[in-house]
């Protein structure tokens, strides 16, 4: 018996270790930890140049960057050419460097191009930041029944410190969740343009928006976190134009307890009233957008992970859109539409170190998608690419998230993105143009003096009568 309750006890002990590892529930160890700060920077990035110099050692972010104009952010590196071009003729000469949505684009387009520059890492980050993820290291885990659900930390109020939580990632869940957690503007406020472009080429304007984008964790005091359900990331949206959309509003938080999918609301001028929408997730259609892209899309990858298992492909290094300013801040909106895809001279391409991460669909989980891969730029911890496939295993979509630095307040701006289907042949393009009339961008460091409509009776109040 006694023998018995032993070898039980070891069996019981090895079970509970190695349930423990599959879901990545434990912080690494201070050991590991000793990495940031030295071979890895302290957000968790090679520290030093790649081995042919092309990515080079990172020593703090972008330096003297140029004023930010009254619309928009003008381009540092506007007087840069390409180093080369990749196209359908020379792509085997890179395919190790390219993803697989990057290659889908080349082998479909025979005009498409992939324009690569000079690497720049402009990403920079306040001490305080850097500060609570050294402390994350060590004490952020993974919580929930279904793995990747929750994020918990050793803050006062359970959750991380207001920092990377896995600068050390362990597995795909993580590598996710430090994209949520991501250093970015506390508030972007900008009026954007949106399009679709179809297979024919032919240009229809998507609803306007004006509104602001989130990252209440990126706010020092945590005052704006406290004041929006604890949510890593959010949005507060109205719709401009046309005029029978005009003055719906959308406002959607996305907490560390993925499980919770109330925080999401919307406003009609029809109805009068603010509406709950827990509806709004996973692979529902957004109507906004004429039912192109589904409800976890925007902005790469929004919502619960948990119809998905998230593998930990690797660290890789590919070219991908970064830097990109030719999209976001410099053309107007005619300017970058092809009538296939975006013009490549507006999409500006470096060679990256990017964690990438392949989520399957689980055999008992509903999607319309079967797999999708997302790859996240190691600096910013910001998605760059998606790539998304049917139930035949071919690729269906192609995103990508052109990123710009918000080097006014620090981070990145990950608000203009691009979807191409390839099984339609069309495309869309949201928040460019900004050099237009009426568009604009800005970024700040809070929410206070702002006006932000943030709760439901907020919108209410700001709802047009």
């Amino acid at each position: 018996m006694k023998n018995f309750k032993k070898i039980y006890h070891s069996a019981l002990v090895v079970a509970i270790s190695m349930l423990a590892s599959q879901t990545g529930y434990a912080a690494v160890s201070s050991a590991e930890a000793e990495a940031l700060g030295s071979t890895l920077t302290k957000f968790g990035a090679s520290a030093e140049a790649s081995s042919d110099g092309v990515i080079p050692a990172y020593d703090g972010g972008l330096k003297n960057p140029p004023t930010v104009g009254p619309n928009n952010y003008p381009d540092p590196f506007a007087d840069e050419k390409p180093l080369y071009s990749i196209t359908q003729q020379n792509m085997q000469e890179y395919a190790p460097l390219l993803s697989e949505g990057s290659k889908a684009l080349l082998e479909r387009f025979s005009e498409y191009s992939i324009e690569v520059y000079p690497t720049h890492r402009t990403m920079t980050y306040p001490d305080w930041f850097l500060e609570n993820t050294l402390k994350n290291a060590t004490t952020a885990r993974l919580e929930g029944t279904v793995e990747g659900d929750k994020v918990a930390g050793d803050a006062d109020d359970g959750y991380p410190f207001q920092g990377i939580p896995f600068p050390i990632p362990q597995n795909g869940y993580e590598v996710m969740w430090n994209h949520f957690f991501r250093f970015a503007p506390a508030v972007s406020r900008l009026q954007s343009r949106n399009w679709l472009v179809d297979s024919r080429g032919n240009r229809s304007e998507l609803p306007g928006i004006k509104g602001a984008y989130l990252h209440p964790w990126s706010e020092k005091t945590g005052e704006m976190k406290k004041r929006t359900y604890n949510a890593m990331f959010g949005f507060w949206t109205e719709l401009y134009s046309p005029p029978t959309s005009a003055g719906t509003q959308f406002l959607n938080y996305y907490l560390p307890d993925a499980t919770d999918t109330s925080k999401v609301w919307f406003y009609t001028p029809g109805q009068r009233r603010v509406r709950r929408a827990p509806e709004f997730t996973y692979d529902t259609p957004m109507g906004s957008y004429a039912g192109v892209i589904v409800w976890d899309e925007p902005f790469g990858f929004v919502g619960r992970m948990d119809r998905f298992d998230m593998k930990l492909v690797g660290k890789k290094e590919l070219i991908v859109p970064y830097n990109v300013f030719g999209t976001t801040n410099q053309s107007t909106s005619q300017e970058v539409l092809g009538k296939q895809f975006v013009k490549p001279e507006y999409v500006r391409f470096e060679k990256r170190n990017v964690w990438v991460v392949e989520g399957t669909r689980k055999s008992d989980a509903r999607h319309a998608y079967s797999k999708r891969n997302f790859m996240i730029e190691e600096d910013c911890w910001c998605l760059v690419a998606t790539e998304s496939f049917d139930d035949a295993g071919k690729i269906w979509r192609v995103a990508q998230i052109h990123n710009f630095p918000a080097y006014d307040v620090g981070g990145m701006n990950s608000d203009t993105w691009m979807f191409q289907d390839l099984r339609k042949g069309n495309y869309i393009i949201i928040n460019g143009g900004r050099t237009e009339p009426g568009n604009f961008v800005r970024s700040y460091s809070s929410d206070e003096g702002l006006g932000l409509a943030l709760t439901p009776r907020a919108v209410q109040g700001h709802s047009v009568r």
